[in-house]
This record gives C-alpha cells, structure tokens and sequence, in this order.
C-alpha cells in the first residue's frame, strides 16, 4: 500500500496537484484530492452480469469496493498482466472504488492554467476533459464522474429529483418567481453541466448563465452593469479554480457579497474548510444535486432578510 501524500498549498492560489499514471504508452492524471492510496494488485472476485469495465470487487481492509479497469473502458492495449497492475483507491461523489492501470508514477503539481481544453469534444473523445503539458509529454485527464456513471449509474449522481417539490418549494419561501433571478455556474464537466441546468430549470431558475471554467464565469461576473444572485461552482476547472474565483470575488468590493456555492465531487473536510475559508456560503457535494435548488433558494432569501434588516435598521 502507498499512502497518497499531499503537499500543502495555500488556498485559492489556482494551484493543485495530481497522481500521474500509465495506461499503455499514454500517460493520465486524477486529482490527488480524488484519491486516497495506491494499491499493488489486490486481487478481486468477479460480478456476474456486470459492465466489462467493472471487473469485479475486491476488499480493502475489510471495505468492499468496486474495481474499474480503465484500459478495458478506454480500449487502450496494455501488456501489463492483471497480477502486476496497481489499483488507485478513488473517493468522489461520495463513492469510494478502485481504478485498475499499468503503473503510477508520482504526484505533481499543477496550476489550472497548464490545463489545456482547446482539443475537448473535438478529437479527444467524450472522456478526456484536459491535455496537461508536463516534461515535453502530453499528460491527460479524465472526465471520472462522467466514466463511473457511465458504468454505473447507481454508483453516482444517483439523486433524483421532482420538479414539482422544487418548484413548490421555491413557492414556499417567499422569494418570488424564480425566473426573476440570475443565477451563474462554472462547472468543467459537459455531464455536470447539463445536471445543474436541469436541476435549476426544474426549479424554475431559467435564467442561468453556465460556464466551462472559472475565468469564464469571471469575466461574465465582472462585466460593466453585469448583476448576478448567485454563483455555483465546482472546484477543479481550467484557466481558474473554484476556490481562486471565490477567493478573487470576495476580494473585490464590487462582488464581495455574492453568494457562493461550492458543488464537487471532492468534499472531504479540508476542501470544505477551504472553501469556506474563502468565503463560500455554502459547499455540497454533487451527488446532492436534488438538494441544488434548495441551496439557491436559500442564499437568495438570506439576501433578502438580509437586505431588509438593513433597511430596517436605517428607518430606526
């Protein structure tokens, strides 16, 4: 067993760190806040019926986990044996599973401006978010969330919700028609995305602004004459982290007072204390995407009795 070892960075400074590994010749990365240990082949027993990318279970300590083989998902030819291979314990979307590769070389340290985008959707395929520029060598990063549902949709993202209990709810609490509030999200993956506008519009929100990256979402914020009610954003994103775009908004006068949603498949204690140390309002994880809504209507009536409050304040 190889714990995964973090280096510390300091928060909001666009910078993170990722586990390099191999998959044939091609070198791939995952977030290191995605992954808990590295395993040497730990044996696993076969699922009947399963998907031919999940290829069996195996047990971590007396933990059962599912194990993918991201070379059979891929359909990349490796001439590691499966006895030989190593297993990279993930934890995201509050599933935990292990990811089967060739080998793993080491962690590095990134900025999310060394995340190249620009080949996405066009000639990497639908499962390659980034190309990572590292030692003269094309490093690339894969969409997980969008891989394991694909296997598996039970496994992530598993909450659904009734658009008639948001839209209720949103009644409910006195804000007025939903549309009447401009509502703006960063999130990387095309899967995410669609999810938060369907969330969104099933609660009424249909005025939405969505973008593929932080600095995105930036620009259209900082805008002359630009007003939005509230932000949701992911943490891991090209150009600008989520955590860097909180923390450069909450620095700014103009836009210090935005409500700020943190919505990842990474939310482990630390990333949670991160974001809201730079001043996120509120931080969930994706699977509670049921629960999107609800956290948007309730920043924008605290807004409100805030707003009033003062108000208040002023005629006494």
């Amino acid at each position: 067993m190889q714990e995964v070892k973090k280096v510390i960075t300091e928060v909001g400074t666009n910078e993170w760190q990722v586990v390099v590994f191999f998959l044939g010749d091609q070198s791939f990365a995952i977030n290191v806040d995605k992954t808990r240990e590295i395993l040497r082949w730990p044996g696993c027993r076969v699922i009947p019926d399963s998907p031919s990318a999940m290829i069996g279970i195996t047990s971590v300590r007396g933990e059962v986990l599912p194990l993918v083989d991201l070379r059979v998902f891929l359909k990349i030819d490796s001439k590691v044996e499966q006895n030989q291979s190593k297993v990279i314990i993930a934890e995201f979307n509050e599933v935990k599973l292990g990811f089967v590769v060739d080998a793993v070389e080491r962690i590095y340290r990134i900025n999310s401006e060394d995340l190249d985008s620009s080949l996405t959707g066009k000639y990497l395929g639908e499962w390659i978010l980034y190309v990572i520029k590292r030692d003269e060598r094309n490093v690339l990063l894969l969409d997980y969330e969008a891989i394991v549902q694909t296997i598996s949709p039970q496994l992530s993202m598993s909450h659904t919700w009734d658009p008639r209990a948001v839209q209720e709810m949103a009644r409910a609490s006195g804000i007025g028609h939903p549309s009447e509030y401009r509502i703006i999200a960063a999130e990387d993956s095309p899967l995410i995305r669609k999810q938060i506008r369907d969330s969104l519009e099933s609660g009424g929100f249909t005025n939405i602004v969505i973008c593929s990256d932080g600095k995105e979402a930036y620009d259209y914020i900082m805008e002359p004459g630009s007003h939005f009610d509230a932000l949701i954003t992911d943490v891991e994103m090209p150009n600008l982290d989520g955590l860097a775009l909180t923390r450069r908004l909450k620095e700014n006068d103009r836009t210090k007072d935005l409500p700020v949603i943190v919505f990842s498949s990474i939310m482990a204690q630390d990333i949670k204390a991160k974001a809201a140390s730079v001043g996120a309002r509120y931080q969930i994880t994706k699977p509670e995407i049921s629960q999107l809504v609800e956290y948007v209507v309730k920043v924008i009536k605290e807004e409100q009795d805030a707003a009033e409050k003062r108000a208040a304040q002023k005629v006494a």
